[in-house]
């Protein structure tokens, strides 16, 4: 399935009709921000539902369906990916932590027109204290190791990661077991046949 627009993401997702015009109301909103504020490459603009929109989503499905009540914290958000994009379709409390002001003023006001309940955290993720997650996740941030180091501290036990990784993830995955121990699975992305998402479970130092 190819996610050209918004028509092709409802059919591959199957999210409701409100949760697409919240959706819609946020990419309207990232377009006319990213004239002032670089909050994604310019170049995946004319992409943005596949590049960002359904590469967020596809971790609904790794994440579950009964799942409103899992914590969940997005590191790095940025432009809210994937975070806002699974906050607003249902699934989980998120904290959506990043160190940049803009960016969060960003995501405050697509929350608001969303009607969409987050927590936002200006903070730099190595100095996140007093957080518990049962899903971290992150994109486009950091290195799979240096991931690791900021999500251990806020994982449940029960808990897992979920990292979207472009063509390098099994190198970094290599580079993270001489720091970490852990059970990983590699699962294809639908968005690019390049990438992966990068399941993490019981994390602990070398």
């Amino acid at each position: 399935m190819a996610f050209y627009d918004d028509g092709s993401f409802h059919q591959a997702t199957g999210v409701s009709r409100e949760t697409l015009d919240k959706l819609r109301a946020y990419a309207a909103l990232l377009e006319k921000w990213q004239r002032s504020i670089n909050l994604v490459s310019s170049a995946t603009l004319p992409e943005l539902w596949r590049r960002h929109f359904a590469d967020s989503a596809q971790l609904a499905p790794l994440i579950g369906t009964e799942t409103s009540t899992l914590r969940c914290v997005d590191l790095g958000s940025g432009a809210g990916f994937p975070g806002l994009v699974l906050a607003i379709m249902g699934i989980g409390q998120w904290t959506l932590i990043d160190s940049d002001r803009r960016k969060l003023t960003f995501l405050q006001e697509a929350a608001r027109i969303t009607r969409t309940s987050v927590t936002l955290l200006p903070a730099r993720l190595e100095q996140v204290t007093g957080l518990t997650a049962d899903i971290v996740t992150a994109r486009a941030c950091a290195s799979l190791e240096t991931l690791l180091g900021y999500a251990t501290p806020l994982l449940e036990p029960s808990g897992k990661a979920l990292f979207l990784k472009g063509r390098d993830a099994a190198r970094e995955i290599d580079e993270a077991r001489k720091t970490w121990n852990f059970e990983v699975r590699r699962i294809p992305s639908q968005t690019d046949p390049e990438a992966s998402i990068v399941e993490i479970r019981n994390v602990s130092s070398t």
